[in-house]
C-alpha cells in the first residue's frame, strides 16, 4: 500500500514563517487560532489522512461506486465510516461562519488539512468539498430562509452539496443550456433536464444531497443572460428542516471514468424537480462563479495533493531500490547494486517534483491567506487588494498546479519504471487521478483564456499591476543580501519575462485576437513560474533569517529548503524564457492549417 505522511512541518513553516501568523492574531477568524491551536488542527487533519483515509484509497478505487435500479449509490466499503469521522470531527464547517454553526477559523488552516485529505484519498475528499462550495453560494446569494434551512446542516456535514452545470451538449458553452425551470404558483420551481459528470450527485454518505442547478426559467433571454440558479434537495425540507419527501431526481447512470473511482459521478435527471430560485432569476452565474471560483482553488489543491504523495512514495522506493552504480564509485559496496537514489537523473526527477510541490503549497497558503483578507483586512484597501489577488490567482492556481500535479504524478511513476505500471505499489492510480484535476471546474485552456483575456485588463489591469510590484519590490529590497541575491536575480530575470509577454500581449492581441489564444497557456505557466518563484524568494528569505537565529533544531529542514530553493531558481525557472519565445512567435503557425488538413 502507498505510503503517505502530511506535511504538518513544511505547513508550519509556511504559515509562521512566511506568512508571519503572529501578525494576523488580531483580526477575526486569526483570534481563535494561534500558532499552538493551529498546530493541533493540522496534526489531527495528518492523523485521519493517514489512519483513516489512506487505507481506504485503492480498495475505493479497485471497488467504486454502485447503482441500484431505483438509482440509489453505494459508496466504496469503508467510505460512510470515514465521512462520520470527518463530519463528527467538524471537519466540514472548520472555517464556516460560527452564525450557521462553524468554528469560524481561517481559510488558510482549512486549505491545509484539505491538502492531507485529498493527498490521501482524492476520490472521498470530493464528497466534502463540494458542500463548501455550496455553502457559499447560498451564503452570498440565498434568502434569509433557504439560508435557516440549508447552511447548519451543510456546515455540519450532515447534508452534502454539488454544482449542476454541464449538460450532454454543453459545459464551457453555458449559454447552451437546455435544462428549464417552470414556476409552480407557489414561489417554487419544477426543474426537468439531464445534467452530466455531476461529483457526488448521488450517494449514501449523508440523509440529504443538496443540488445547486443552473436552468433557464421558461421565457427567459437565449444565452448566458437567461440563466438562473436553483436549490433543488434531493429530500425536501419538511416543516421541521427535516429531510421530508423525495424529490423528482434520480442519478440515472454512474458515469464509467479513468480515476477517482471511489467517488460518485453521475448523470442527474430532473423530472420535473422542486427547486427554489437562487438570488436574482437570469442572474445565475453570477451566484455559481461564488462557488466555482472556490471550486477552482479547491481543484488546484487536489493537484498538488496527488503531486505530494506521489512524490513522497516515489523518494521511498529510490532510497530502496538497487540498481546499476553511482557514476562517481559506489555508494553501498556492501550491495549487489546502489540504491537509484544516487542516480542524477533520477534526483532530477525527484528534485523536479519537490519544488514545484512546496512552491505551490505556498501559493496556495497564500491565496487562501488572501480570501481571509479580503473577507477581515483591517480597511478597505487592504481587503481590495487582497480581492484583487485571489481573482487573479485563481486561473494560475488551477491552471497550472493541476497541469504540474498531473506531470509530477507521471514523473514519480518514471521514478518506478516498470513498477510504476502496475496496480501493486499503487502510483498508476495516483496518475489516473490526477488526469480529472486538469478539465473539471473550467479546463486549464479554458483558465488560460480567462486569465489574458479577462483578468489582466479588469479594472485598468489593477490586479496584475499590484502582482507585479509586489514582486519587483522583494527583489528590490533583497538584492544587496548575499544570501539572496542569487534568488532575486534570478526571480527578477523571470518577471521582466513575464512583463515581456504582458507587454506583447497588449500591443499584438487586440487587433489578433489569436494572438491571445495561441499564446494563453503559454503565459498562464510562465505566470506561474514567477509565482512559484517569488513564493521561493520568500520561503529562502525565512530560512535563512531563522538559520541565523541559529534554531538548530530546525536546521536539517531549513537547509533542505535551501537546497530545494536553489534548485527550483538554478533549473525551473528559467522556464520563463521558453515560455516568452513561445509567446512572442504569435499564432501565424498554429492557425496556419486548414480545418481539413488535421
Amino acid at each position: 500500500m502507498p505510503v503517505y505522511r502530511a506535511p504538518q512541518d513544511d505547513v508550519l513553516f509556511l504559515i509562521r514563517d512566511v506568512l508571519e501568523w503572529d501578525r494576523l492574531g488580531h483580526l477575526p477568524r486569526f483570534r481563535d487560532a494561534p500558532l499552538d491551536v493551529a498546530g493541533a488542527v493540522l496534526g489531527e487533519a495528518g492523523r485521519i489522512a493517514t489512519e483513516v483515509l489512506l487505507p481506504l484509497n485503492q480498495s475505493g478505487d479497485r471497488e467504486g461506486c454502485r447503482r441500484a435500479e431505483d438509482g440509489s449509490v453505494t459508496a466504496p466499503k469503508g467510505f460512510r465510516e470515514a465521512y462520520a469521522t470527518y463530519r463528527d470531527g467538524g471537519w466540514a464547517g472548520l472555517a464556516a461562519d460560527p452564525a450557521f454553526g462553524g468554528q469560524g477559523l481561517p481559510q488558510v488552516l482549512w486549505t491545509a488539512t484539505s491538502e492531507f485529505m485529498a493527498s490521501a484519498n482524492v476520490a472521498f475528499s470530493l464528497y466534502p468539498v463540494l458542500s463548501t462550495g455550496a455553502v457559499e453560494a447560498i451564503a452570498a446569494h440565498g434568502t434569509p430562509e433557504q439560508k435557516a434551512v440549508y447552511l447548519p446542516k451543510l456546515v455540519e456535514g450532515r447534508w452534502t452539496g454539488t454544482m449542476n452545470l454541464t449538460e450532454p451538449h454543453c459545459g464551457t458553452d453555458l449559454g447552451l443550456l437546455r435544462t428549464k425551470a417552470v414556476p409552480a404558483g407557489d414561489g417554487s420551481y419544477r426543474i426537468s433536464g439531464q445534467k452530466i459528470f455531476i461529483s457526488a450527485g448521488e450517494h449514501d454518505l449523508s440523509d440529504n444531497i443538496v443540488h445547486l442547478v443552473l436552468a433557464r426559467i421558461e421565457g427567459a433571454p437565449a444565452g448566458v443572460k437567461g440563466i438562473s440558479m436553483f436549490v433543488v434537495p434531493k429530500f425536501l425540507p419538511d416543516a421541521s428542516g427535516e429531510p421530508g419527501a423525495r424529490n423528482a431526481l434520480s442519478c440515472g447512470a454512474l458515469e464509467r471514468k479513468m480515476g477517482i473511482h471511489g467517488n460518485a459521478t453521475c448523470v442527474m435527471n430532473y423530472d420535473g424537480a422542486t427547486g427554489w430560485l437562487i438570488g436574482e432569476a437570469d442572474k445565475g452565474l453570477r451566484a455559481m462563479f461564488t462557488m466555482m471560483n472556490g471550486a477552482r482553488l479547491c481543484v488546484g489543491l487536489q493537484g498538488l495533493a496527488i503531486g505530494e504523495i506521489a512524490y513522497q512514495n516515489a523518494a521511498a522506493y529510490a532510497r530502496e531500490r538497487l540498481q546499476g552504480r553511482a557514476l562517481s564509485g559506489a555508494k553501498a559496496p556492501e550491495k549487489p547494486a546502489d540504491p537509484i537514489i544516487v542516480h542524477p537523473d533520477v534526483r532530477r526527477m525527484l528534485m523536479t517534483i519537490r519544488a514545484f510541490n512546496e512552491a505551490g503549497r505556498a501559493l496556495s497558503l497564500l491565496t487562501a491567506l488572501k480570501v481571509d483578507l479580503a473577507h477581515v483586512g483591517e480597511d478597505a484597501a487592504e481587503r481590495q487588494a487582497a480581492e484583487d489577488w485571489v481573482g487573479l490567482l485563481t486561473p494560475v492556481v488551477k491552471g497550472v498546479l493541476t497541469d504540474r500535479g498531473f506531470e509530477n504524478a507521471v514523473t514519480a511513476q518514471q521514478v518506478f519504471g516498470g513498477h510504476g505500471y502496475i496496480e501493486e505499489w499503487g502510483v498508476e492510480q495516483f496518475v489516473r487521478d490526477a488526469r480529472i484535476a486538469q478539465i473539471y471546474e473550467g479546463t486549464n485552456g479554458v483558465q488560460a483564456l480567462d486569465l489574458v483575456g479577462r483578468k489582466l485588463a479588469l479594472n485598468g489591469g489593477r490586479a496584475v499591476q499590484a502582482f507585479f510590484a509586489e514582486v519587483g519590490a522583494f527583489c528590490e529590497a533583497n538584492r544587496q543580501s548575499d544570501a539572496l541575491n542569487p534568488t532575486t536575480k534570478a526571480l527578477k530575470k523571470g518577471l521582466n519575462d513575464l512583463q515581456q509577454a504582458t507587454l506583447w500581449l497588449m500591443g499584438n492581441a487586440v487587433a489578433k485576437p489569436d494572438n491571445a489564444g495561441a499564446a494563453a497557456s503559454d503565459y498562464m505557466h510562465l505566470f506561474g513560474l514567477v509565482a512559484f518563484g517569488y513564493m521561493w524568494g520568500r520561503m529562502i528569505k525565512a530560512a535563512t533569517e531563522r538559520l541565523a537565529a541559529d534554531e538548530a533544531g530546525d536546521r536539517a529542514f531549513l537547509d533542505t529548503k535551501l537546497a530545494t530553493g536553489r534548485f527550483f531558481m538554478e533549473r525551473l525557472l528559467p522556464e520563463t524564457g521558453l515560455r516568452l519565445a513561445r509567446i512572442s512567435a504569435g499564432a501565424d503557425s498554429t492557425m496556419a492549417l486548414a480545418a481539413e488538413a488535421f
